[in-house]
C-alpha cells in the first residue's frame, strides 16, 4: 500500500498474514503499551477482513469497491481513511457522500464509520460545523456532498472516500466526479477509493469503461462474501426474498445489469424516480389486482399506489402472492386494502367478472371494487404509463424487485423478456396508475360492481 508521502508497507498486511505465534512475539518485542494496544485494534480488522477489503496491489490511481449489500465496503473505506490519515500527516483527505447527512451518518458516525474504527488514543477530532476530522498528528479529512459539485472546484486533496457513487445525483455526479479528480494535486500518489452497489447509473458506466483502459482498478463482490460477519437470518431472508431477481443479483451480489435494448423501463429510469416514503397524506390511494388464471401458474398481481396532492404517482408496496388460492389472493388484497386505507381496489375481469368479484367480496372488501376489462395487450396498456415515467410523473417509495424485473421485461413492439410466463406485476402497476393518472378517455372500460 502507497500513502500519499512515499512508499510503505501496509501494517494490516502484516497482520493478517502473521500467525498468532508470530503477532505474539512482535507485540513482546515492541514493549510499549501504546504499540501493543495499537497492534491489537489493528488485528481486530485485518484478521477479520475477507480479502475484497484490502487494497489491492498495483501502481493504481482508483479503486473501486462495486459489491453488494453488507460486503463490508463502509468498513474498508474508513480502514484505509484511517491508515492514510495516521500514516501520513500531511494527508489532505475528502470524504464524499450523495449528500451531507449521508456522509457524516454513514462514513464518519455510522457503525463502521471513521469514528467507530479509530482506537481512543489515535481518535479524529470532528467538527461538524467545519464538516472536519482532525487526526492527532495533524492530518485532515473534509466531508463535502456529491450534490453540491461546486463545492470542489478549489479545494485540494491527496486522496479521496467516495461513497456509494452509484447513488449520487445521477445530474450532477458526473460533474462533482471531475471536480473531484481536477483537485487530487497533493502528494506524491494520489488515490480515489469508491465504494458503492452497483446501479446503471452514467458515473458507474465511465467507471467500467474505464477499467479497460487500466485507469481503474475494480474489486468486485457479493453480501455472502462477508457472511462471516452478517446475522445468519438476514443472508437466510435475503436468499430467499431476492436471491432469484435480478435485483438481487445488483443489490446482493454486486453484478451491474444492463438495461435491454428496447424496453419501456429501464433500470436507470427506475433508479432516477425513487424516494422515500411521503410524509404527507395522498390525495388518492388504490390497490390494483391482475388476478391469476389458476393457483398454479402466474403471480397474483397486487400493486399499491397513490396520487399525491401535486398529482405525481407513487408506488407504494407490491403485495403480490405466488401460487394462491382465489381466497388467499383475495384475503392478500383485503389486507393491502386495510393496511395502507386505500379509497377503491381495482381489478382486471377479463378472465371471468363475476367470479372476481365475488371472490373479493367474499374478503370482505368493503370498499368501491372496479372491474376492468383489457381491450388491448399487457404492453400496450402498459405504454402511456411508462410515459408518465418518462416525464418524471411517478415515483417508487422503495424498492421492489420482482415488480422491477418484470417492467424492465416489458418490450416495446409487444414481447416480454422478463422472468415468469406473465408480467402479472407489471400488470397490476399498470392498472394503478391509469386509474390513478390517465384522463377518463384513456382508461379501459369500466363495470361498477
Amino acid at each position: 500500500m502507497t500513502s500519499g508521502t512515499g512508499s510503505a508497507t501496509d501494517p494490516l498486511d502484516f497482520v493478517a498474514e502473521a500467525n498468532a505465534f508470530e503477532r505474539e512475539n512482535t507485540f513482546e518485542d515492541l514493549g510499549d503499551q501504546e504499540a501493543r494496544i495499537a497492534l491489537e485494534w489493528d488485528n481486530h480488522f485485518a484478521t477479520r477482513a475477507h480479502l475484497g477489503q484490502l487494497p489491492p496491489s498495483g501502481d493504481w490511481q482508483i479503486w473501486l469497491i462495486m459489491a453488494g449489500r453488507g460486503f463490508g465496503k463502509t468498513r474498508a473505506g474508513a480502514e484505509w481513511v484511517r491508515y492514510l490519515a495516521e500514516e501520513d500527516p500531511l494527508a489532505r483527505i475528502a470524504l464524499i457522500g450523495a449528500s451531507l447527512a449521508e456522509a457524516r451518518a454513514v462514513m464518519v458516525e455510522g457503525e463502521s464509520g471513521l469514528l467507530a474504527c479509530s482506537p481512543p488514543y489515535r481518535m479524529p477530532r470532528f467538527e461538524p460545523s467545519l464538516r472536519r476530522l482532525t487526526w492527532p498528528n495533524g492530518a485532515i479529512a473534509t466531508l463535502y456532498s456529491a450534490a453540491e459539485p461546486e463545492s470542489l472546484r478549489g479545494p485540494q486533496h491527496s486522496h479521496a472516500w467516495c461513497d456509494e457513487v452509484a447513488k449520487w445525483d445521477p445530474v450532477k455526479s458526473l460533474l462533482a466526479w471531475d471536480n473531484l479528480m481536477m483537485g487530487l494535486r497533493l502528494g506524491k500518489h494520489s488515490r480515489v477509493l469508491a465504494t458503492t452497489t452497483p446501479r446503471a447509473v452514467p458515473l458507474m458506466r465511465r467507471l467500467l469503461d474505464e477499467e479497460s483502459n487500466g485507469d481503474v482498478t475494480i474489486t468486485r463482490g457479493s453480501t455472502y462474501d462477508n457472511s462471516a460477519n452478517l446475522p445468519a437470518k438476514f443472508t437466510r431472508d435475503m436468499r430467499r426474498k431476492y436471491g432469484e431477481s435480478s435485483l438481487g443479483r445488483q443489490e446482493l451480489l454486486g453484478e451491474m445489469l444492463a438495461d435491454q435494448e428496447g424496453a419501456l423501463w429501464s433500470r436507470s429510469l427506475l433508479e432516477k424516480c425513487r424516494i422515500l416514503l411521503p410524509e404527507s397524506p395522498p390525495a388518492r390511494i388504490v390497490v390494483a389486482v391482475d388476478p391469476p388464471i389458476s393457483a398454479h401458474g402466474d403471480d397474483c398481481g397486487i400493486v399499491v399506489a397513490a396520487l399525491d396532492e401535486c398529482g405525481t404517482g407513487v408506488v407504494l408496496a407490491d403485495c403480490s402472492v405466488s401460487r394462491a388460492s382465489p381466497e388467499r389472493w383475495a384475503r392478500a388484497v383485503a389486507d393491502a386494502a386495510a393496511a395502507w386505507s386505500a379509497d377503491r381496489v381495482v381489478a382486471e375481469a377479463n378472465q371471468g367478472g363475476a367470479m372476481v368479484a365475488s371472490v373479493l367480496r367474499a374478503a370482505n372488501i368493503s370498499l368501491p371494487l372496479k372491474l376492468v376489462h383489457a381491450s388491448r395487450g399487457k404492453v400496450a396498456r402498459a405504454e402511456p404509463v411508462a410515459a408518465l415515467y418518462e416525464a418524471g410523473r411517478v415515483h417508487h417509495a422503495g424498492m421492489f424487485a420482482q415488480l422491477e424485473d418484470q417492467m424492465c421485461g416489458l418490450m416495446a413492439g409487444g414481447a416480454y423478456e422478463g422472468p415468469g410466463r406473465s408480467p402479472d406485476r407489471a400488470d397490476a402497476l399498470v392498472w394503478a396508475l391509469s386509474e390513478l393518472m390517465l384522463g377518463r378517455q384513456a382508461r379501459p372500460r369500466i363495470s361498477n360492481i
